[in-house]
């Protein structure tokens, strides 16, 4: 359940001539959206196991992280097959740490289609010492777009792909990642065999290119079918090895 809150007037669909503006003028406000993920499919039978899932879902940052993983899901599914179903290229997936709220709860049918709850819980997605936080401090991400739109440094093509990889198999889109995978793959083969003078990036290079026939023969099925359930692992195993690469890379340059 998708609903606009906070909202300004709707504007005009009618491009209105340029006019002048305050320099100081605050900016129009924004809208707000409100995305409830409903498990619908299984309700509980009754109020009392309705809020023992939730005691068990908040017990701590795994079983919070668990939960909120499986409604963020669903959002970006249904943002995916909006843009598929629009033509769309610019639809973006969303991080639950993007929310400016995020809570777990349970209520009736009637109150968690209004975005109600009967009992509900806030949590924090975004806490300093969760792992995600400390990937991407560790790789310093701000510091690296600097150097990018300064000139000073440039991507290499196989990184987007392989995070476009990495989102459609955490999206359990397999046959998408692993068509993404072959291509970045190759060109991280292509482009940073030598990147390091590391005896570990070296191994690690050595070891994806040996993996590449298993992902050569994935991709090549999933050009017309489901990958083989025995073919799944192989994808993982690459791509987790692929990303280790990259993230050796940027740690080591920097």
């Amino acid at each position: 359940m998708v609903q606009t809150i906070a909202a300004p007037p709707r504007p005009s669909r009618r491009r209105k001539r340029p006019r002048g503006s305050e320099v100081a003028a605050p900016p129009s406000e924004l809208p707000l959206a409100r995305a409830t993920a409903i498990r619908a499919f299984e309700p509980y039978p009754s109020p009392e196991e309705a809020a023992a899932w939730l005691t068990g879902a908040t017990v701590d940052e795994s079983t919070i992280d668990a939960a909120v993983a499986v409604g963020i899901g669903l959002l970006n599914d249904a943002l995916h097959a909006q843009a598929v179903a629009a033509a769309d290229p610019h639809v973006a997936t969303l991080p639950a740490e993007r929310a400016v709220a995020v809570r777990l709860g349970y209520g009736s049918g009637d109150q968690i289609a209004d975005g109600a709850f009967r009992d509900a819980r806030e949590v924090d997605v975004g806490a300093a010492g969760s792992p995600r936080r400390r990937r991407q401090e560790e790789l310093r991400p701000q510091e690296r777009v600097a150097a990018v739109l300064r000139g000073r440094e440039t991507f290499a093509a196989c990184e987007p792909l392989l995070l476009r990889a990495r989102a459609d198999l955490d999206a359990g889109r397999s046959r998408e990642a692993t068509l993404q995978l072959r291509i970045g793959a190759e060109a991280l083969l292509a482009e940073l065999p030598s990147a390091l003078d590391d005896d570990d990036h070296r191994a690690d290079i050595a070891a994806l290119e040996e993996q590449m026939p298993a992902v050569e023969a994935a991709a090549t099925r999933a050009l017309t079918d489901d990958l083989d359930p025995e073919q799944e692992p192989a994808i993982r195993n690459a791509l987790q090895l692929a990303e280790r690469i990259l993230r050796r890379r940027r740690v080591l340059s920097t």
